[in-house]
């Protein structure tokens, strides 16, 4: 009889090690949903659903076995009251988590990266609205003549469970991103004319869609993504600057086309033109003219922040490089991303890692917008005004040329053409020198 008993307990034994463990979980809260993970030792079958009175959600996982304390989970930010567990149908095991209101699950298992192994992640999203839903236009400083202040809308890359790049030492691209982001928006809004909003103030993952149309609610002039970047190998060092690039725009206009929702939508920002109810060759035409003269907004900005980067850090390309990244696909916004340095180099990372140097490149990328919006600001903005009060009736203004710059990005910035600054200089070729100071015709 006991060694039945005993045999028993180890096939008992055997079967849960069989199984799956849940070997670790953390909670990351965001303004709309909060995201739950669980750390398991291998792939795991699940199932989620909701129950109410009280609200509560379970999560089932199939052969699998608890290694880890829920109670101490840090609940405070999140939806959650509790988080309950017990092992169900011999093998299994069921979670629950106490709600302090009904929310909408969505779940999905991640393979192993650098950082973590297999995970179930399970999205609580807020039944009351998102954060997309909620959002309106920031409230922007106005004079007696309603001149509006220009919006740039900043984006940290990745966040939450989305790492992003790791360097040799530990530093993690979210991180630097989500404090540079942070800086660069003080400084914006110290600056009069500009507002500032940021698509995450926090340690929380954002959907790559949801940060352009975040940009679009905010009626953003400009959208900036900051990231670090990385590579296999430790060598490859310097900032970048991206736009958009023409095969990106191409699959964007083409994905605006076929989905129906868009229709309704606005290119060109408030008081645009609606696509709703022109047909397919019509709106393929706005599309393309929005996009193009967004791509070149781009390049003009990119160029102007690529500029004074130059003066503070070493650049990987010496001119704005054009890449398919979702979050540039705005199809009326201007949107650059700047990759901040190499995470992945060890001395880069060391500087990434510091105050001093992030502030450094924060405020260069900063003069780099400010720069481009006093050569070209936005209709109806206070930049606008000021600008043409700075004329003073006169059709010429004057530049200064600054280290990085080139003829054809003063002429982009200004709206004219190289031709032009050459023949209203008296210029035999088009290059220039740092100091050189040329004379801008009005656009």
């Amino acid at each position: 009889m006991k060694i039945l008993v005993i045999m028993a307990l180890l096939l008992s034994a055997s079967t849960v090690l069989a199984g799956t463990r849940v070997e670790g979980v953390r909670l990351w809260p965001a303004p709309d949903h909060t995201r739950l993970v669980l750390d398991t030792a291998g792939l795991v079958e699940h199932n989620v659903f909701s129950l109410s009175g009280p609200s509560r959600l379970v999560i089932d996982l199939k052969d699998a076995a608890l290694s880890t304390d829920f109670s101490k989970v840090d609940l405070s930010g999140s939806p959650i009251q509790r988080i309950r567990s017990a092992p169900r149908n011999g093998n299994d095991l069921r979670v629950v988590l106490d709600l302090k209101s009904d929310i909408k699950p969505r779940s999905f298992v991640l393979e192993p990266n650098q950082q973590y192994g297999h995970r179930l992640v399970v999205d609580l999203i807020d039944e009351q609205g998102s954060r997309l839903d909620r959002a309106t236009s920031p409230t922007v400083t106005q004079d007696s003549a309603g001149k509006r202040d220009i919006i740039v809308v900043i984006d940290a890359g990745h966040g939450g469970e989305d790492s992003g790049a790791i360097g040799p030492r530990g530093t993690r691209e979210k991180d630097v991103a989500l404090r540079m982001a942070k800086r660069l928006a003080d400084l914006i809004n110290q600056q009069k004319g500009f507002t500032a909003k940021l698509t995450r103030t926090g340690d929380y993952y954002v959907g790559l869609r949801n940060r352009t149309l975040l940009a679009r609610k905010y009626n953003a002039d400009l959208f900036v993504s900051v990231h670090a970047d990385a590579f296999r190998t430790p060598q490859p060092r310097g900032a970048s600057v991206f736009a958009l690039s023409q095969r990106g725009a191409t699959s964007e206009t083409a994905r605006w086309l076929a989905q129906s929702e868009n229709r309704s939508d606005l290119i060109g920002g408030a008081g645009g033109v609606s696509l709703d109810g022109r047909d397919d060759m019509l709106a393929g035409v706005l599309l393309d003219l929005s996009m193009t003269a967004s791509i070149n907004a781009s390049l003009g900005v990119g160029d102007s922040v690529l500029g004074r980067l130059g003066r503070v850090a070493k650049l990987h390309k010496q001119g704005v490089e054009q890449a398919a990244f979702v979050v540039l696909k705005s199809p009326d916004i201007p949107s650059i991303l700047v990759e901040a340095g190499f995470i992945s180099n060890p001395t880069e990372e060391k500087n990434l890692a510091s105050e001093w140097y992030r502030n450094k490149l924060a405020n260069a990328i900063f003069d780099g917008i400010e720069q481009y919006f006093r050569r070209t600001p936005p209709p109806g903005t206070l930049l606008a005004w000021e600008k043409q009060q700075n004329r003073g009736g006169t059709d010429v203004s004057q530049y200064r040329i600054q280290r990085g710059d080139t003829l054809s990005a003063v002429a982009r910035e200004n709206q004219t053409t190289v031709s032009e600054l050459m023949r209203f200089n008296g210029m035999n070729d088009d290059r220039v020198m740092v100091g050189q100071t040329i004379r801008i015709p009005s656009s």
